[in-house]
């Protein structure tokens, strides 16, 4: 049975590493991503007789690949189609992190939301309703304090159910309106028409018409249809 891909993303000072660590213990290795000086780390874990490969992205505030780090986390999102995606939020910075998960959203259903050191949330006196958040997401959010291992068998398990389909996600999508709205109902049939398994067409035409390059030139080469074959 080959091993289930959980993309692990966050902003920098997340503790995302804490939770990687934690997820992984010692099943680890690094090397650089395929092209890249960016490390790239890996690990493993067992739950419930499957295996999970934690690929643990770079720490990035935007998915708009202006940094080579954010090119990388997002042509992994895109491109390598992991089975479910964590993202580590700071529970003390919600609004700052969010701006990562919506973009996450818009790439794919299959997301988990780590709200992490909830015990600093705690000491600034911060009460964070995250049933609120996720259904106000329409995914699941996961309370965890990373560095004492509290939330994260809640973490694991909840991953688990969102691949195999226990747990059905409903991701919030930005709403648009006037000529973008116009020029996306044109556009995403167009691309579904072009990579019919591609479970991300409208992200796709939404960096069509931002300018994204990197994006472009995967469709133009059919990198798109090739992964959703794949």
């Amino acid at each position: 049975m080959s091993d289930r891909i959980v993309a692990l993303a966050g902003n920098p000072n997340t503790g995302k590493s804490t939770v990687f660590n934690a997820l992984t213990g010692l099943r680890q290795h690094t090397g650089n991503w395929p092209g890249k000086t960016v490390t790239r780390a890996e690990g493993f874990f067992q739950f419930d007789g499957n295996r999970y490969k934690v690929v643990d992205l770079p720490g990035t505030y935007s998915l708009l690949s202006a940094s080579v780090d954010e090119e990388v986390a997002r042509d992994f999102l895109l491109f390598g189609r992991p089975d479910c995606t964590i993202v580590v939020v700071d529970a003390t910075s919600l609004e700052r992190n969010l701006n990562l998960t919506l973009q996450v959203l818009e790439i794919t259903d299959r997301v988990v939301i780590c709200l992490n050191l909830m015990d600093e949330a705690g000491r600034r006196g911060m009460q964070i309703d995250h049933k609120g958040l996720s259904n106000d997401l329409g995914v699941p959010v996961v309370p965890t304090t990373a560095r004492y291992g509290k939330g994260l068998e809640v973490l694991t398990r909840t991953v688990a159910d969102v691949i195999d389909g226990k747990i059905k996600t409903r991701p919030y999508h930005l709403r648009i309106s006037g000529e973008l709205h116009e020029a996306l109902e044109q556009l995403v049939p167009l691309i579904e028409e072009a990579c019919p398994d591609l479970p991300n067409a409208r992200w796709v035409a939404l960096r069509l018409l931002d300018g994204d390059y990197a994006v472009r030139q995967a469709l133009i080469r059919g990198e798109l249809a090739g992964k959703a074959d794949g």
